[in-house]
């Protein structure tokens, strides 16, 4: 598959929709909440039933594109996804509009959120078993990298454009609206121009759980490079679930209104992603980095940016903390992935990649709910429960066997991430596939 034609451009995005709108969303909830007089933590909740469900029907989607087709799962979940970004939109307006309570509006934005769950892993899914039936093995790496590069650029384009489409007649809703339309354009064009054309299938090694599987995540390999993601990916969803609230708070300090505070949000999101994006398409290559010091180096940078956000309130400094945490999470994302993939054989890669996935769904699921409930009840009180749970990763980097020595190293092998190591996106397990 050349990776300049229009096919592998629609594939791309495909990527590059779902992981902006999936930010563009993030960015404007906390808003609506607020506008709705609702709970923090009850927004917070909405994204959770995502990612539970995202990480339970990962599976099946897999499995599905191998037996209907690629393409098919492919308009399955952009179908899902436009339908669940109207409905968000729609359920929003309403809310805000004083159409329905507030209560009944929040019900049907989960519902919709509900839907995403349930398709959204669909089109990326198989959108990379349609790269890696297209692709030698030497161009497959190339190909996927690129592929969830994707998803890295959403998660700064989507937050960058979002205060644009808070427009008059739509409001905070019309994130939602945009990115839906964007993405039935998208659809649309897949349709009609995405060859379906019949291919040996590769099966999804996400789809089948092997002999190997069962039972990896105690192997003593992987099982602290495990810990300390988890430890690592928590705090940061933590991060992310606060951050539109904790911002919210600080301009209102100085008279800005909820709504009116979204492009301080869309600023704050943006300069997470960019210092992502710097930490892996450029000080990860410049610096040649091995998996082990990309660990001890990514949790002291995300310990540094949540002590920061204690330090220092106030718009800057949460901005600034928050873009420090993403760099420390880019560099300790792909040590731990790699590190982890390193340690083990050539046959239980799949199974290493499917710890992976659910990692990333695990992440999301009650961090951000306990700690926007901790930020309820005292602003610092999420950043020290962070620093805490980054402290533990640090001190595991140096007392684990396996952390402190890091992946053995055999012959032959070059253990520097490559430059087209994808960057670790911001939503979560949405955009970690």
């Amino acid at each position: 598959m050349n990776l300049r034609s229009p096919a592998f451009a629609l594939l791309f995005a495909v990527s590059l929709i779902a992981a902006a709108g999936n930010m563009a969303l993030q960015s404007v909830l906390p808003a609506i909440g607020r506008e709705f007089g609702l709970r923090d933590s009850l927004v917070a909740g909405a994204f959770a039933i995502s990612a539970l469900m995202w990480t339970f029907t990962s599976v099946f989607w897999a499995r599905l594109s191998d037996t209907l087709g690629r393409k098919r799962v492919i308009l399955i979940g952009l179908s899902g996804f436009v339908a669940s970004m109207t409905g968000f939109g729609l359920a929003a307006t309403s809310g805000l509009e004083h159409w329905l309570g507030p209560v009944l509006a929040f019900t049907l934005m989960a519902v919709a959120r509900t839907i995403y769950g349930v398709f959204g892993s669909a089109a990326p899914i198989a959108s990379q078993a349609y790269v890696a039936d297209r692709t030698t093995p030497e161009q497959r790496t190339q190909a996927m990298s690129l592929l969830a590069s994707a998803q890295g650029l959403g998660t700064v384009i989507g937050p960058a454009l979002a205060p644009f489409f808070v427009l008059p007649l739509v409001g905070l809703a019309g994130p939602m609206y945009a990115f839906a339309l964007c993405a039935g354009v998208v659809l649309l064009v897949v349709w009609r121009r995405l060859p379906s054309g019949e291919v040996v299938r590769i099966p999804s090694p996400s789809g089948h759980r092997g002999k190997s599987e069962k039972g990896l995540w105690r192997d003593r390999r992987v099982r602290d490079y495990l810990l300390y993601g988890l430890l690592v990916t928590g705090a940061q969803a933590i991060n992310i679930s606060v951050l539109g609230f904790h911002i919210i708070d600080e301009m209102a300090a100085t008279g800005v209104a909820a709504r009116d505070s979204q492009p301080f949000i869309g600023i704050a999101m943006l300069a997470g992603a960019a210092a992502t994006l710097m930490a892996q398409w450029g000080l990860i290559p410049l610096l040649k980095l091995q998996p082990r010091d990309l660990m001890r180096w990514g949790g002291g940078l995300a310990l540094a940016g949540n002590l920061m956000s204690i330090a220092s309130p106030g718009y800057y400094g949460v901005v600034i903390g928050y873009a420090v945490v993403s760099m420390g999470v880019g560099f300790a994302r792909p040590g731990f992935t790699a590190g982890s993939s390193l340690s083990v054989e050539a046959h239980e890669q799949g199974a290493v990649a499917g710890l992976m996935m659910a990692l990333a769904g695990l992440s999301f699921l009650l961090p951000p709910v306990v700690g926007v409930l901790l930020y309820e009840w005292a602003e610092p009180a999420p950043f020290i429960a962070n620093a805490a749970l980054l402290a533990g990763a640090a001190v595991l980097c140096f007392v684990s066997p396996q952390l402190r020595a890091g992946p053995p190293d055999l012959p032959d092998r070059d253990e520097t991430p490559s430059p087209e190591t994808p960057p670790a996106s911001q939503p979560g397990p949405e955009g970690n596939r």
